[in-house]
């Protein structure tokens, strides 16, 4: 892996300015991160880029440093629109594409209007189902501690599901880090991807039509979405490996980016 500086960009998608994160020189992967945090979850990854790789990591609607507030309701296909036209803006025409948690379902999402963009796949810490009615319930939950506490509020409740108990035992700076993401958020940009996940369709029956490559990662302590998860995706994805990070929860790239990043890597050099 070589060292590279993190470059910040900017590009314009549909009259709005867009952040990106990118590092290394090489052929393109394109990591979309999850709820609610932004682009500087990947830093770890874009700071271990293997040789003859690109990573870019975008900031999602509503999410990021300097974000303007999401206006209107939106999709998950909306939001799959968002990471074409970037590809588009940066003349990609295809990429390794994957995301984590809510990442994950962008990359579903992408992969069934554009599968042609894939030349490989990453799903962490993610699953292909629909909510379940107890899901949704929490999500309308979440949609009403947003509005009354704010990313403050969403913080503090998400926490303790979204990093392992080791995580919380031994690495005391992760927490912070993450809290600070989830608290960059605006209000409405939270809203707006919850509304947008709920209304997600069942993605199980389009893993029998990924034919690229996909490396599908997850943290052993994920209770999010849990081991089982990830091994109902591998099991039904042809070309497809699966690689279980011990004591990571659902951040797991952030948990142990040392693991993440030599999955990813060996991935990489191995299949592509």
């Amino acid at each position: 892996m070589i060292g590279d500086m993190v470059r910040e960009l900017r590009a314009t998608i549909n009259g709005r300015s867009v952040r990106y994160l990118e590092a290394g020189i090489g052929w393109p992967v394109v990591l979309i991160h999850a709820f609610p945090l932004n682009a500087d979850m990947w830093r770890p990854q874009l700071e271990r880029v293997p040789e003859g790789w690109r990573f870019i990591a975008p900031d999602l609607r509503g999410f990021g440093p300097d974000a303007a507030p999401a206006s209107g309701s939106i999709t998950l296909d909306d939001i799959a629109g968002d990471i074409a036209a970037l590809l588009d803006e940066l003349a990609v025409d295809q990429a390794v594409i994957g995301g984590l948690s809510m990442g994950g379902y962008i990359t579903l999402a992408l992969f069934r209007s554009a599968p042609e963009r894939f030349t490989g796949m990453i799903l962490a810490d993610t699953k292909a189902q629909a909510d379940t009615p107890e899901g949704l319930d929490g999500r309308r939950k979440m949609i009403a501690l947003a509005r009354a506490e704010g990313p403050v509020g969403v913080a503090q409740s998400m926490l303790p599901k979204l990093l392992g108990e080791t995580t919380f035992e031994r690495r005391a700076d992760i927490p912070q880090r993450v809290r600070a993401m989830i608290e960059s958020a605006g209000t409405e940009g939270i809203v707006g991807a919850i509304e947008a996940m709920m209304g997600r369709p069942d993605s199980t029956r389009d893993l029998a039509r990924i034919s690229c490559p996909t490396l599908v990662v997850v943290g052993e302590e994920d209770m999010l979405t849990p081991v089982t998860d990830a091994v109902a995706l591998q099991n039904q994805i042809a070309r497809s490996r699966l690689v279980i990070l011990p004591q990571a929860g659902h951040l797991s790239n952030l948990e142990v980016p040392d693991g993440f990043a030599l999955a990813l890597a060996d991935f990489l050099s191995s299949n592509l």
